[in-house]
Parts: C-alpha cells; sequence; structure tokens
C-alpha cells in the first residue's frame, strides 16, 4: 500500500483525477492473485500445446494449435496491461477505483455518502493476503459496490474506518482513551 504525502511516487494516471482541494491518502493495485487464473490458463495451453506438438499433432492442426495458445498469450497480456493500469484510491474526500487500459472508467463514491461499508476475506484470500470491500451508500445506482482482490485489507480497512468515523482529539486524552466532559464552574 502506497501512502500519501510521504510516497510522492503516485502514479500520474491517479493525480488527474483528484480535484485541487483533495489530498490522495493511500492508493493501491489490485492484488497479484488476480493475474493467477490468466496465467494457470497460458501455462496449462502451452505445457499441452508442448505435448501436443511433440507426439501426436503436425501440420495445419499443429499451427491451429499454436495461434490458439498465442491467444491465450494475448489474453495474459491484456490482463496484465489492465492490472497495470487499475488502481483504488483512497482520498481525503473520496474512494476512487480506475479501471480499464484502452476505455478508462472511474468510479467514485464521496466518503459522506458511505453509509456502511463491510470487508470481507475468502479462505484463498486470507492465505494470498487480499480481500474484498462491499461498500454501501444512501441511493439506489451506486458506483463503486465491490472493491476485489485489495492488498492490505486490514491496513486499508482500518485507515478508511479512521476517516468516516474520525475521532476528536479534544474528547480522548494521550492514549486515546474518551474522556469525561468537563462541568464549566462559574
Amino acid at each position: 500500500m502506497r501512502q500519501s504525502p510521504r510516497d510522492k511516487r503516485s502514479p500520474v494516471i491517479i493525480s488527474k483525477y483528484l480535484l485541487p482541494r483533495e489530498v490522495e491518502v493511500a492508493w493501491v493495485h489490485q492484488h497479484r492473485a488476480v493475474l493467477i487464473a490468466p496465467s494457470a490458463l497460458t501455462l496449462a495451453g502451452l505445457l499441452i500445446a508442448l505435448v501436443l506438438s511433440a507426439t501426436y499433432v503436425h501440420g495445419l492442426l499443429n499451427d491451429i494449435m499454436w495461434i490458439a495458445w498465442g491467444l491465450l498469450f494475448l489474453r495474459l497480456a491484456w490482463k496484465v496491461a489492465n492490472w497495470a493500469v487499475d488502481y483504488f484510491v483512497v482520498t481525503s474526500e473520496r474512494l476512487l477505483l480506475t479501471t480499464g487500459f484502452l476505455t478508462r472508467q472511474v468510479s467514485m463514491l464521496p466518503l459522506g455518502k458511505v453509509t456502511e461499508m463491510r470487508f470481507q476475506r475468502t479462505l484463498p484470500g486470507r492465505l494470498l493476503g487480499y480481500g474484498e470491500f462491499v461498500v454501501e451508500s444512501a441511493g439506489p445506482d451506486q458506483a463503486l459496490r465491490h472493491v476485489r482482490f485489495i492488498p492490505y485489507p486490514e491496513d486499508l480497512y482500518v485507515l478508511i474506518c479512521g476517516m468516516l468515523f474520525p475521532s476528536s482529539a479534544d474528547d480522548e486524552d494521550d492514549e486515546g482513551r474518551p474522556t469525561e466532559p468537563v462541568a464549566d464552574v462559574l
């Protein structure tokens, strides 16, 4: 997870969607686990193509098989290219999800409109280190509802909840515990 303003190397693709008054708090790519299925499919296709090419398949059928594997490889390259430009961004005012390599899509939700936020992790998510946010807001149409394959999910969840429910420093002691209100004495 990249947190700002300490990390000044945030991608330009993020900053062009920020408002002038907005402060970027954190940004992440989707977890690399999103690339496991396309990678496994491409590798399995390569192994099958190598075995069949070396033993059974010759001629035109061999060419068709290698073209099919080339298409699998191009699909993997497309998924990697999309992953490289997709970001989940937390700012001082909004949650942003930018997706798409050729067709850019930016979904956002103002922090003030968030009514509920759930965090969930499947068993593979727990093993590999990713989770999913389910964000609820007022209104029927929600541009940003499911945010899948989020790395550092606990850290981001605590960060976002801290922004949604800020504590007042005046109402806490040095250790963060609430203090009793002090009555005014005349």
